[in-house]
């Protein structure tokens, strides 16, 4: 699976794991609640990157927890493969997804949710036709942080899996076989996709 794929895949299950989350601290948790889940957020991002990438790496692997938790279904989970890659960036850039969704969602004004209310519009109307496109720009900002950051990584794939990414192959060109050219031009890859992408 190329990583373009492995990005939207991820940025997509960042997208529907944060809405819940960030509907819950922006509009049903008390003041007191959205302060303690803004901190849980964001204490995920105060620990080194690399100590993260590597837990995730223990926890993927052939004793890992995961392996250790559905052992006795006779299952087995290879934790260095592209689904183990897609589970390490999910997490990782998670925060990045919650942050913008949540700043969207809190800026919504009540009158208007009210005024659906009002108009007959029952909640899952009102999502659709209100928060819905209201709170879209705040997705689009998270998923291009999320894709961005997931497209320049190289050091998680090479921790985590044998799967090349654009990063992996720019620093291989700079680092060890000393191709700059060939390296510039694969740089320039994620800055024409994010130029697309905005």
């Amino acid at each position: 699976m190329p990583s373009y794929e492995i990005d939207d895949f991820q940025a997509i299950a960042d997208a529907i794991l944060a809405f819940p989350i960030a509907y819950y601290m922006a509009r049903v948790a008390s003041p007191r609640m959205r302060d303690l889940l803004v901190i849980a957020v964001l204490m995920p991002l105060w620990a080194n990157y690399l100590v993260k990438a590597y837990a995730w790496r223990t926890i993927l692997s052939e004793g890992g927890v995961i392996n250790w938790a559905i052992g006795p279904l006779g299952i087995a989970f290879d934790g260095y493969s592209t689904v183990g890659l897609w589970l390490v960036f999910t997490y990782l850039w998670l925060p990045y997804m919650i942050l913008p969704v949540y700043a969207g969602l809190e800026r919504i004004p009540d009158s208007l949710l009210e005024a659906s209310a009002d108009l007959g519009g029952r909640s899952l109307v009102t999502f659709r036709r209100v928060v819905l496109p209201l709170v879209l720009p705040a997705v689009v900002a998270g998923s291009i942080f999320t894709f961005s950051l997931t497209l320049g990584d190289y050091i998680t794939p090479t921790l985590v899996s044998s799967t090349q990414f654009i990063g992996n192959v720019v620093y291989s060109n700079v680092g060890i076989a000393n191709n700059l050219p060939l390296a510039a031009a694969f740089a320039t890859v994620p800055v024409a996709i994010m130029i697309v992408y905005l």
